[in-house]
């Protein structure tokens, strides 16, 4: 079930939760509890498990939600463990002060977890006092709202959004920035400054996790254009929101920054994370000297162009993207990869290709790492179309970009590649990364013969259409885009699968998906059941269509996951 998309059945308490031999649930201290005794009241069905670690850092947010609920008297949580033994299970519910389903009864476990479709943990179903489904979101819920979503309804989650942006409307530092009783921030030798000192100042909130690789390089970047703002006597000032998870990382990270923090785990730091609809990490949201938000997330800016980006306006972001406009049109391949006496790549004799001789071709800059699954997964794929490509154009060349750890991995990865690679630990691929703004891997950007970027997301296009993706040029993509919608259109709206009897499959476009029948990733198309969010790839749902009326117009094609492709 989907957020929203609930289900409409009453579900009796006794029948859901008890077997022949039981009525009860237990406490860890061994207390029996009549099911019959959570009748009327809203309770939660806490799917988790020891031995998963999302679930070991949401529970105890969890507590501290269910004790601050606790003496409305009218709400209880039931763990549904997925914990695999008796042993492991003890361990566990002993840090929850709920009720739960005693682990012997695996029948009713088991159950439980199919008929509320379970596919991940933590997973947290609330039911409201008729027994029927509220939600099927409540973790998210509680990450969100914490005790405020109480009870958990589509309704007072409605009400709670529209409080949120009444709020944005009328938006000071002071709003943002205060919690509850506490009107002050931290400094990281432990004093405690007010609010209102930084009112009138431009004000950057900084998104950070101190185990996050990003956040720590970034955090370098950021300090230096910090104390340059701060000698120029800029009226400015950071704060951190930490969304750390252990106190020493905190610590260990808070230390080498020279601004302010709200205090760590304050619940004010997912409240602000929702309130600016966090999407990535780092994030550094500005806020103006009015206390509004000035802009979302200036990351990029600093990365690229330092305190140059100070003081964020939407003046200074069009006089900046009219500079990188100027950068990119003036692009050539030696601009990105020549860097001092650094002008040549390698091939698989370990010899110098100097990066004058690919001048004029079409370039893959390809990032991946041996240790990466995903990037092993793609190999295969890539090799494939690297060969039928240089068949078909020999002015076509593909650069490894490693982020490999060690020369001996970088080897051993590198030897199974038929292109070029910069060599294992070369300066460049910190640049290039950040040129192209590579968030992960595998990824691969093309650069036309002009030296210009074509497109930064041909791996992504190479996964949907294999060769066929050459030579990434928008027109191209226009015209493989246009054919894909004629072969589509020969496709059954709907159809019914023997992997999937209970409805109707319907055609419908994704971005993303895991196919329920190869189990392979799919983008497009797909066969879609948004009932029970089961997805067939289009050559998984037609396999027993072959040679119908509706795959005649197909004839010549072969269909691969969310493509057809000419035979």
């Amino acid at each position: 079930m989907a957020n929203g998309d609930v289900d409409c059945v009453s579900h009796d308490l006794i029948s859901l939760l008890s077997s022949d031999e039981r009525d009860f649930v237990v406490r860890n201290n061994g207390d029996q509890v009549k099911i019959s005794d959570l009748s009327g009241k809203t309770v939660g069905l806490y799917f988790s498990g020891s031995w998963c670690g999302p679930c070991c850092r949401f529970t105890p947010n969890l507590v501290e939600i269910y004790e601050e609920l606790l003496p409305k008297g009218d709400f209880e949580l039931v763990f549904i463990s997925s914990d695999r033994n008796d042993e492991s299970f003890d361990g566990y519910f002993a840090k929850m002060p709920w009720l739960a389903v005693p682990f012997s009864d695996s029948e009713t476990l088991k159950r439980l977890k199919e008929l509320f479709k379970v596919r991940g943990i933590p997973h947290l179903v609330i039911l409201d006092a008729n027994g029927k489904v509220s939600t099927d979101q409540g973790v998210r819920i509680v990450r969100e709202y914490g005790a405020d979503g109480y009870p958990f309804t589509a309704e007072k989650i409605q009400f709670l959004k529209e409080e949120e942006e009444a709020a944005k409307k009328n938006q000071t530092l002071s709003s943002i920035l205060v919690f509850g009783s506490r009107d002050y921030l931290v400094s990281n030798d432990g004093n405690k400054i007010p609010v209102p000192e930084l009112e009138g100042k431009i004000v950057c909130l900084y998104f950070s996790l101190q185990t996050h690789p990003l956040c720590v390089e970034f955090t370098s970047k950021l300090v230096e254009a910090y104390k340059k703002l701060k000698e120029r006597g800029e009226n400015f000032e950071i704060v951190l929101i930490p969304l750390d998870y252990e106190d020493e990382n905190f610590k260990k990270g808070f230390e080498t920054m020279p601004w302010l923090a709200v205090p760590f785990k304050d619940k004010s730091c997912e409240k602000l994370a929702r309130y600016f609809e966090l999407e990535t990490l780092p994030t550094l949201v500005v806020i103006g000297p009015d206390g509004k938000t000035l802009q979302s997330n200036v990351t990029e800016l600093i990365e690229e162009h330092g305190i140059e980006a100070y003081p964020f306006t939407s003046e200074k972001l069009a006089e900046l993207a009219e500079i990188e406009k100027a950068r990119l049109e003036s692009q050539t391949l030696e601009s990105i990869l020549v860097s001092g006496e650094r002008d040549f790549v390698i091939d698989k004799s370990d010899s110098k290709v100097p990066v004058s001789e690919l001048v004029g071709k079409n370039i893959l800059l390809y990032f991946s790492a041996r240790w990466c699954p995903p990037c092993r997964a793609f190999l295969p794929k890539l090799i494939e179309a690297y060969k039928e490509i240089k068949e078909k154009d020999n002015a076509f060349e593909i650069i490894f970009i490693s982020s490999d750890r060690d020369q001996s991995s970088f080897d051993d990865f590198f030897a199974g590649m038929p292109w070029l690679a910069l060599p294992f630990g070369d300066e460049r691929k910190k640049s290039l990364s950040r040129k192209f703004k590579i968030q992960g891997i595998p990824a691969a950007v093309a650069i036309g013969p002009s030296g210009r970027t074509v497109n930064k997301e041909a791996r992504q296009l190479l996964t949907a259409h294999g060769a066929d993706a050459y030579p990434f040029t928008e027109e191209h993509l226009k015209h493989l885009e246009e054919k894909l919608e004629e072969i589509v259109k020969g496709w059954p709206e709907k159809l019914k699968h023997e992997l999937h009897l209970e409805h109707e499959l319907v055609k419908t476009r994704r971005n993303s998906y895991a196919c329920n029948g190869c189990r392979e990733m799919g983008h497009g198309w797909s066969f879609y059941c948004k009932q029970c969010d089961f997805d067939l790839h289009p050559k998984c749902a037609l396999k027993k269509n072959e040679g119908t009326k509706d795959d005649e117009k197909a004839e010549g094609f072969v269909c691969e996951g969310d493509v057809c492709r000419k035979a």
